[in-house]
């Protein structure tokens, strides 16, 4: 399949969006680590206040490690900051803090698209493992069934990358706010928080894209798409 000089065509826009994107998140995070909050709080503290703000007190807000492993988890309540957060006081370590509590607040608020996307956890999961090699094995077999069903069960990662989008740029959009309203930020240092929160939000546009024209090669490539295949 790598082989295929049609493939390499269909994912080569994906792998340059995503290697731009991954460029920009490392680029923006490394440059406004480097710059210290006037307020001196690490990121845990910030997105503590920023969740006793908005009344949330039953959220733990716990250290992980990795680099960038940070996340909510809507099941325990729980927000998981990496090492290079949860001590940090730099605006980096502030705007990436205060974006995973905005998920902690769209889960409080009962943000739709946040409880659609916990639900497609689990379909999305078996399709990213499954569905792909279903399109595959089914396209080596010249089954169009078989790449219908792939690509179907594969329709589910796409789906849940789909909404993942507006939970995250609404989070990204409460941090951005909230920072400022509640003083945990300036509204000067707000632009290095931007830049961060932006750069990473565009990481997940490009898995979408990614996805999306995978399944477009394996629909256009079985015939189920623009014709039978060569």
């Amino acid at each position: 399949m790598l082989f295929d000089p049609i493939y390499l065509l269909f994912i080569a826009p994906g792998f340059a969006l995503s290697l731009w994107a991954s460029m920009r998140v490392k680029s923006a995070f490394n440059k406004y680590s480097k710059v210290r909050s006037a307020r001196g709080l690490t990121g845990a503290e910030a997105a503590e206040e920023m969740l006793r703000f908005a009344g949330i007190s039953d959220v733990k807000i716990v250290r992980h490690h990795g680099m960038l492993t940070d996340h909510y988890n809507p099941t325990n309540k729980t927000l998981a900051l990496s090492e290079q957060v949860y001590d940090s006081t730099s605006l980096a370590a502030v705007g990436v803090a205060t974006h995973e509590a905005g998920h902690a607040i769209q889960h409080a608020r009962n943000y739709a698209p946040l409880w659609i996307r916990s639900a497609l956890v689990p379909t999305a999961s078996i399709g990213s493992s499954l569905g792909y090699m279903v399109m595959l094995f089914g396209l080596f077999m010249a089954s169009t069934n078989m790449v219908l069903a792939g690509a179907i069960m594969f329709s589910a990662v796409l789906l849940f990358q789909i909404v993942t989008l507006p939970v995250e740029f609404n989070a990204s959009s409460r941090a951005k706010v909230l920072v400022v309203e509640n003083g945990i930020v300036t509204a000067q240092e707000r632009q290095g928080i931007d830049k961060v929160l932006n750069a990473a939000a565009m990481t997940y546009v490009a898995a979408a894209v990614s996805t999306l024209l995978t399944l477009l090669y394996f629909l256009m490539r079985s015939g189920l798409l623009g014709g039978r295949r060569d």
